[in-house]
Formats: C-alpha cells, structure tokens, sequence
C-alpha cells in the first residue's frame, strides 16, 4: 500500500514540504529531479548535502518530521545511524542526503539528469 506521499496530488505538496524542510534545515546544493517515467521507483528525487555527519542527520530527521506533520505519512529511511548517506523514501518522492565528499563520489543527480534517450536507440 503506497504511502499517502505517493498520491498524485499530493505530489506537488511532499516536493514544497520537503524543499522547505531542506531549506529550513540549511541543507545546501539542493536540486530538483523529475523522474516521472524514468524510473518505477518515483516520481520526483531531491538530492542534498549536509555539511558534516551531525548536520546530514538533522536535516533527516527533520525532514521526517516535516512530511510527519504536514500528514504525508512515514517515510522509510537508509542509512541514518551512518550519516553519509541518507535515503528517505516517502512512496512517489525519494530524498537523498549526502556529506559532500559522498555526494561527489556517487553523483547520483548526473545519472537521473541525463536527456531520455530515444525509443530503440542501441549502445
């Protein structure tokens, strides 16, 4: 059963609640992916950085308890006892919190920020 985050319309209010609670929490490099049909797993991911271990897991929790408070439901979450990286999974929107170092090393926005290759297009 998807989370009441993964409804279409409260897709556009779980983005504002969690670039709010982002901004809030003074995450810095915030950037917005629509995923919409790129991906089976959501439809919008957000990546983040915190400035150390301590500052990526405040600005986890306290995104948990934005979506929490704004009635989006629970979100699941990896990786908070490390810090790292932290993947907050609220049904239709993922939220990744890294410490830069980490960010810099996956580079995850790169991959999901790639033009759609066309239909049949073979590599």
């Amino acid at each position: 059963m998807p989370s009441p985050a993964g409804t279409s319309e409260s897709l556009p209010r779980a983005v504002a609640t969690a670039l709010a609670s982002l901004e809030d929490s003074k995450a810095e490099n915030i950037v917005s992916i629509d995923i919409q049909g790129k991906s089976p797993l959501a439809d919008h991911m957000i990546v983040a950085s915190g400035r150390s271990h301590r500052h990526v897991s405040a600005v986890a929790d306290h995104l948990i308890r934005a979506f929490k408070d704004a009635g989006l439901g629970s979100a699941r979450v990896e990786g908070l006892s490390s810090a790292d990286w932290v993947l907050i999974d609220a049904g239709d929107i993922i939220v990744h919190v890294f410490r830069p170092e980490v960010r810099e090393f996956y580079n995850i926005e790169k991959m999901w920020q790639a033009p759609d290759l066309e239909e049949g297009t073979v590599h």
